[in-house]
């Protein structure tokens, strides 16, 4: 008998896991966007408020940054919702 069967009949609860090994590799990928996300987005104020600065108007803060924790943010939704049961022989 395998050691599965035994645990089974033995009345042990099964331990597993709600999500396989590539849905946590899909979560960790959206958690890195959405970090490089915000880390892009940091930055570019002065230390006098009466000076203007246009460095928070650069093309990285406005469009790349949030554009990386969309797809990272997209990505999470992916991970959770991606079938790990699913057949790839159809």
């Amino acid at each position: 008998m395998s050691k599965k069967n035994k645990d089974l009949q033995a009345g042990k609860p099964q331990k597993e896991f709600i999500f396989q090994r590539r849905n946590y590799l899909f979560m960790f990928a959206g958690l890195v966007l959405i970090a490089l996300g915000y880390l892009l987005m940091a930055g570019g104020g002065t230390e006098d408020p009466n000076v203007f600065s246009p460095d928070i108007f650069t093309f990285r803060r406005i469009r790349l940054a949030p554009t990386l924790v969309l797809i990272g943010l997209g990505l999470q939704v992916y991970a959770i919702l991606a079938n790990p049961g699913k057949n790839k022989s159809r």
